[in-house]
């Protein structure tokens, strides 16, 4: 079966509200298959969870400019470990702030790009109240990588 890997520091409302609208998409059954989907608080993901996953959902708040510590912890704890075995790992990614994302998105990008981590859906970026738009924006993330997870299954 197919394994979606959601990791995902949710310390504000904002935060959980995107992480159900992702987790919502990735379980619909809208998909042509089923999808194991793990969630993961980024302060407890492992190595072996993203050894054992086909693709990876990453969700964090701008946080002074940057990805929450949580989940950079996270990357501090996979990277030597699943460096030379995931590559090519899809990946999608959202991200919370109050009024600006555009530091998070990039030093995680930075990451998962040395990681050689094949970037599958757009970034959810979303500032300030989490809105319909925003939650949409969040569901697609979920199928789109629960999909292509469901793709590249042999």
């Amino acid at each position: 079966m197919s394994r979606l890997l959601v990791v995902h520091h949710t310390p504000s409302p904002s935060c959980q509200a995107l992480l159900e609208a992702v987790l919502e998409g990735a379980g619909t059954d809208e998909l042509p298959g089923p999808v194991e989907v793990t969630t993961r608080p980024a302060l407890s993901a492992g190595p072996a969870d993203v050894l054992a996953a086909d693709a990876v959902v990453l969700g964090t708040p701008a946080n002074i400019g940057t990805m929450s510590g949580a989940l950079k912890h996270f990357f501090d704890q996979i990277y030597y470990p699943c460096l030379q075995d995931t590559r090519a790992l899809a990946f999608g990614l959202y991200v919370h702030g109050g009024d600006d994302v555009a530091g998070a998105v990039r030093d995680v990008l930075r990451i998962t790009g040395a990681l050689g981590w094949e970037q599958a859906a757009a970034v959810v970026e979303a500032t300030g109240s989490v809105d319909a738009a925003d939650r949409e924006a969040a569901w697609e993330l979920g199928a789109t990588l629960a999909l292509h997870v469901i793709e590249a299954d042999p």
